[in-house]
């Protein structure tokens, strides 16, 4: 089934751009996956509309979403068999799924942060110097 009346992103879809962002993922991505987590499949140019993405940006967004296995494609000859296929898009995971695993990739990442700051602190030898006798060289004995 196609959904052929594109709808407009509403102020909670935006809501939901901007935490897909801070979660690292790209804008165009983000704004796709929102446009297509409530439709069974969307042409590549109703995403445009909604979006207010450009053509080559929504191409450009669905790539690395193919190659996580979130979005399926499929081209469909026009009728004279003249011009380009249209595309079609459809989220094939659900929404909660993508969320799942953007919040394992966040925990994965801030994870390893956390080992390497460890890492740092047990190099504490390395560090010849302590704060106080830095603080102390540098600021007059008033103010330490």
């Amino acid at each position: 089934m196609i959904n052929e009346l594109p709808i407009n992103l509403t102020e909670k879809g935006y809501e939901v751009i901007d935490i897909l962002q801070s979660l690292a993922l790209p804008r165009t991505e983000a704004t796709a996956i929102v446009c297509l987590k409530d439709c069974k499949e969307l042409k590549s140019q109703h995403i445009e509309l909604i979006s207010g993405l450009r053509q080559p940006e929504v191409s450009v967004a669905m790539r690395p979403l193919k190659e996580r296995g979130w979005v399926d494609e499929r081209p469909e000859k026009k009728n004279k068999g003249k011009g380009r296929p249209v595309k079609y898009y459809q989220l094939i995971v659900p929404f909660l799924q993508i969320i799942k695993t953007l919040e394992e990739e966040f925990l994965k990442s801030n994870n390893e942060k956390v080992i390497a700051l460890r890492r740092l602190r047990e190099l504490k030898p390395y560090c010849k110097t302590e704060p106080r006798e830095i603080a102390r060289s540098v600021l007059p004995d008033r103010i330490i």
